[in-house]
């Protein structure tokens, strides 16, 4: 059976979808601009990372020019009373 809906009737239902609609289209906007930020986030993480990535690798470098050539170092030497 098919129900017969007064014009009211379909005008409430009609704003009821509306309004539905709206908060709908309010919270992807919300959330497209959260995912927005956040890929902004990551890539500034990634270059961080990246700059910290070739700092470590320069300074393990120079560390490595600096030891002697022997392959021994300081702090690899046992001490005297051993």
């Amino acid at each position: 059976m098919t129900q017969e809906l007064s014009p009211v009737d379909l005008a409430q239902r009609l704003e009821s979808l509306e309004s539905r609609l709206a908060h709908q289209e309010h919270w992807l906007d919300t959330l497209d601009q959260a995912v927005v930020q956040q890929e902004r986030r990551l890539e500034k993480l990634e270059q961080l990372s990246g700059l910290m990535r070739e700092r470590l690798r320069e300074q393990h470098q120079a560390l490595q020019a600096s030891e002697p050539q022997g392959g021994q170092r300081p702090e690899d030497e046992l001490p005297p009373h051993y």
